[in-house]
């Protein structure tokens, strides 16, 4: 039985933790740590978290948390969680270390492997996407503005946009990853272009390449390099709901989430 979550209240969490993000971002210096995979941290990773797993557990105290900053339960534990949440607190902090602004706020919620609900909140942009499989994917923009003014979730699918988002855009276009591009990406670009003859390459940082998928600003997005499952769970509720796809690029199939290793197979996210 699926789990119904009014999707309001963790999209004010994801908001509060980019402002808190915020803050350190607006600040002259950040200092930056590196953990065991080389992999950046930063103050603003460790606030973000702090305030959503602590929000979370305070709403939801059955539905356990899986972040990318936690700690993270033994799999003979996990195993047995039919539903979780699966947050990355900062996706991007490369990008958030070099000031361009696309970073984001992932907050996911898995039932039986499968993505149900997803946010990204992109704090620079103050845009807020999200999708569950009751209301299906939407955008807001201006959200420091109109999140003050929405107190039920009517209001808020009024003042947000549905996706996809038409478009007369005829041009075939590809989302590529600012900081993870790598040689099987420019394999799949180059057979992209046998195929279709004339494309465009769109480049960003962070969740926000799944975000153009489902608003239909790009027709595909390939991650064929590294990412784990808290880097894809909120943006593949937001493709898969607004009418896209989000398959292992091996074996096609959907992506399963709660795996014993948190690690994703390579994939494509389609908007069709």
């Amino acid at each position: 039985m699926e789990t119904v979550i009014r999707i309001l209240e963790p999209i004010h969490i994801a908001f509060k933790a980019g402002q808190e993000i915020l803050k350190v971002y607006n600040t002259e210096t950040v200092n930056v740590e590196f953990k065991g995979d080389e992999s950046p941290l930063t103050i603003a990773d460790k606030r973000s978290h702090h305030l959503i797993e602590t929000e979370l557990v305070r709403c939801y105290p059955r539905i356990p948390v899986i972040s990318e900053e936690g700690e993270i339960v033994d799999y003979a534990q996990r195993s047995k969680w039919h539903t979780a949440w699966l947050v990355d607190p900062l996706d991007g902090t490369k990008e958030f270390i070099k000031r361009n602004g696309e970073f984001t706020v992932n907050i996911g919620l898995i039932e039986n492997g499968t993505p149900v609900l997803g946010i990204i909140y992109c704090p620079v942009q103050d845009t807020m996407y999200f999708a569950s499989s009751v209301i299906g994917s939407y955008k807001l923009i201006n959200c420091t503005q109109n999140l003050q003014k929405i107190d039920t979730e009517n209001i808020l699918l009024t003042l947000s946009q549905k996706l996809p988002i038409a478009t007369n855009r005829e041009i075939f276009a590809i989302a590529v990853s600012r900081s993870h591009f790598s040689s099987d990406t420019e394999d799949y670009i180059q057979k992209m272009q046998e195929l279709h003859h004339n494309i465009e390459l769109v480049t960003s940082g962070s969740s926000i390449k799944m975000c153009l998928v489902a608003e239909g600003r790009v027709d595909v997005y390939p991650r064929l390099s590294y990412s784990m499952e808290w880097d894809t769970a909120a943006g593949e509720a937001i493709v898969k709901y607004s009418g896209g796809k989000v398959l292992d690029s091996t074996t096609n199939e959907p992506l399963h989430y709660n795996k014993e290793q948190l690690k994703n197979p390579f994939h494509i996210a389609t908007k069709a």
